[in-house]
């Protein structure tokens, strides 16, 4: 098909993700190969996001694309009771990477799915059923994710499951507000222990957080926290769970986020990353304890999709390739570099507000004014983000924008020279809102 036979024909007979199918325009894509996405007439743009912070390792990896060739010539399907030698080769594998004493896997087929199924675990293992949870975390669109996410994406879908506490971030709305991060990570865990007393430990199964927020702002755990919160929650008998969806696998510098807080949680899900989206995998880690409890206790999850042979192959490959490559140290060694892309475009353009980034996990943030003022309020829109999406797509870049930031997420398998690629087609887009805000 050509471009716009591909665009009408989706338009008009499927629906797309957190859009109102009319006012959508979508990219037509007709392959994709390392840090590229191409179109049907040719079109080449760099992405800038791994799509959903999600194609780590680039696309079309030769290496990932025989082992599915592989598993399909040798088993494409068995119901989930079943051992395979890709389940018990992945299960091995990643007990050997994740950290600490997570050792035991449950497959999903999304972090959706992980984040539902480490609910029923946590408050199995526990026999307590609250969970608390951040206003600025996203965990999921199912029924019980969504419940955990705190983002303006659940107001739709309220009420959602019971038990569901939500707290605040450590760090607020209003990110540049000039204290240490001993002051944050004090001021934070006092509150928190304050509403654990208040709901009762003895009710309260576990916390669920990113640990690197990430939809909503990239936002970057203040030194000691991870630490400062695992010893809270312990001693409260809390299970920390850790949603490495997005930040983990290479994201941030390091194969799971969580070491830079030098934690291991009780539970981690994962996704994204642990394929490469390749194909659609979710995995819940669960320590030893939680794994000892079930060998003796019915876990009552279960999927159709459960372990799928092919997805699982796709993740061993996937994982393999990150870490054989060197993708993660790469991702530590671009880290100050995109800061220094970000520094100079700040510097620049009198439209950033600010920038962050850990490893290859970033993004920029607008003002309306010099003196601040955010370009757009919480959960709010502003017209000048159309034309710099527009922009950004005319020039051959894709990433992703959320209100008033501007995405900065590439593949980890990204070249300094195409990170400076990627920053000039930005630092057009700023120049085209200093110019339409009058900076």
């Amino acid at each position: 098909m050509n471009s716009q036979e591909m665009i009408d024909l989706c338009k008009q007979h499927s629906l797309f993700s957190w859009s109102a199918t009319g006012k959508v325009d979508p990219m037509p894509i007709a392959r994709a190969e390392g840090v590229y996405l191409y179109g049907p007439e040719g079109q080449k743009w760099l992405d800038f996001n791994s799509q959903l912070m999600s194609v780590n390792i680039g696309h079309g990896h030769p290496k990932v694309i025989q082992a599915i060739k592989d598993q399909l010539d040798q088993l494409i399907f068995v119901y989930p009771g079943v051992a395979t030698e890709v389940r018990a080769k992945l299960s091995k594998r990643l007990a050997e990477l994740v950290p600490g004493d997570i050792n035991t896997f449950f497959y999903t087929l999304g972090g959706a799915e992980a984040n539902e199924n480490a609910i029923k675990a946590a408050r199995l293992y526990t026999g307590r059923q609250k969970l608390l949870v951040r206003y600025r975390s996203y965990h999921g669109a199912t029924a019980g994710a969504m419940a955990l996410t705190g983002d303006p994406r659940r107001w739709p879908n309220e009420p959602g499951i019971p038990g569901v506490v939500r707290v605040m971030d450590p760090s607020p709305w209003d990110y540049s507000f000039g204290k240490t991060d001993e002051e944050i990570v004090h001021n934070n865990l006092t509150y928190l222990e304050e509403v654990i007393q208040f709901e009762g430990p003895h009710t309260i199964a576990a916390m669920f957080i990113e640990t690197v927020t990430g939809t909503n702002g990239i936002l970057i755990p203040p030194k000691g926290y991870l630490k400062g919160l695992k010893a809270l929650l312990s001693k409260y008998g809390i299970l920390l769970i850790c949603d490495e969806v997005m930040a983990g696998w290479g994201r941030t510098g390091k194969k799971l986020a969580f070491e830079h807080g030098d934690i291991v949680p009780d539970i981690v899900t994962m996704a994204k990353g642990v394929t490469s989206s390749y194909l659609p995998l979710g995995v819940m880690g669960v320590s030893d304890k939680i794994a000892d409890h079930f060998r003796e206790n019915v876990f009552y999850g279960g999927l159709t999709y459960n372990a799928h042979p092919v997805c699982l192959a796709a993740a061993l490959a996937g994982i393999n390739v990150m870490v054989e490559e060197g993708m993660i140290e790469n991702a530590a060694r671009l880290g100050p570099i995109m800061d220094g892309h970000m520094r100079r475009l700040a510097a620049k353009h009198k439209c950033v507000r600010t920038h962050r980034n850990i490893g290859l996990f970033g993004l920029i943030e607008l003002q309306k004014n010099v003196e601040g003022e955010r370009l757009v309020p919480y959960a709010g829109a502003h017209p000048v983000m159309g034309k710099v999406g527009k922009y950004l797509r005319d020039n051959g870049l894709f990433t992703m924008l959320q209100w008033g930031t501007i995405m900065t997420n590439p593949p980890l398998c990204i070249t300094d020279a195409q990170m400076a690629e990627g920053f000039e087609i930005i630092d057009g887009a700023l120049s085209l809102v200093d110019a339409e805000l009058g900076l």
